[in-house]
């Protein structure tokens, strides 16, 4: 487990970064354990094992996961800057990624898009937990964020995602992500977010209205496949919905990041030990 990723500037916009990361697990020898297999990243991404940061579903805070944090070497990313990161769960290891803090968004000198892509791979029998930190999308920022997960048949899944559109009374820039989540190869779950001045009627009664914060957490487990998570209204603006195959997908708006995270952890909380965050919770 070693070595480093280049990271250069482009050559089409002036003082924007490539760079990419790389992590992988898998079981120990003695199968008794998960561990890092691959930990490359430089620059604007750096990765770095870990003790729990907070509270994590499935897990438990259980010593024989895998761990790793994301954090920000640099500002960013901003215009013009395109950053990748490859996650590899190994057959029957558990992976838990966390991040330092939130990823602010920003404009660059030439107005060019910046662009996040991350691939997830998660073999048979592994489990992945992908805990991240909100995305804010800052004034005149030019973003798009792009997540595809693979899971194998039995894999299981717990990611959330959160977007703060703007910071502190703030106009937020443009912003477009995607997150798809294949099972077994078939399709289970493809959400498109776009939002600001490029995306009209982001702001209007029918979507955010006055909320400046959206989010979602999905869970997978192939013990849902013949009987996922009931649909469940919740809250006046969150509500859980299962997925056509072994999954469940908890999404909520709010007016801002505090209150969004307590209406995502109201929703898992719905389904449960193991994914409750908080053991001694039940379900509402």
């Amino acid at each position: 487990m070693s070595g480093s990723l280049r990271l250069k500037a482009s050559p089409k916009v002036t003082g924007a970064m490539f760079a990419r990361a790389t992590l992988a697990s898998e079981l120990s020898g003695d199968g008794r354990r998960s561990v890092v297999s691959t930990l490359r990243s430089d620059g604007p991404l750096v990765l770095r094992q870990c003790n729990p940061k907070e509270p994590e579903p499935l897990v438990k805070g259980r010593r024989d996961v895998a761990r790793v944090a994301l954090a920000a070497g640099t500002a960013g990313p901003i215009g013009g800057d395109h950053y990748s990161l490859d996650v590899h769960v190994g057959a029957g290891s558990t992976l838990v990624l966390t991040e330092v803090s939130a990823m602010l968004v920003l404009p660059g000198i030439g107005g060019g898009q910046s662009q996040m892509t991350v691939n997830v791979t998660v073999d048979a029998g592994a489990t992945f937990v992908w805990w991240a930190e909100p995305i804010i999308a800052a004034h005149r920022c030019h973003h798009s964020h792009d997540v595809r997960v693979a899971l194998a048949p039995g894999a299981r899944l717990v990611l959330r995602e959160e977007m703060l559109l703007g910071r502190h009374g703030e106009v937020p820039g443009d912003f477009t992500s995607r997150l798809r989540i294949t099972q077994g190869g078939r399709p289970l779950y493809d959400q498109r977010l776009g939002f600001g001045p490029s995306a009209p009627g982001w702001n209007g009664a029918a979507v955010l209205d006055t909320n400046r914060a959206v989010g979602s957490i999905i869970a997978v487990d192939p013990a849902w496949q013949d009987a996922p998570p009931p649909a469940l209204p919740y809250d006046r603006c969150a509500a859980l919905t299962p997925l056509p195959g072994p999954g469940a997908a908890i999404g909520a708006v709010a007016p801002d990041s505090l209150h969004l995270r307590r209406l995502l952890l109201q929703g898992l909380r719905t389904l449960g030990p193991p994914w409750a965050t908080d053991p001694k919770e039940t379900t509402t």
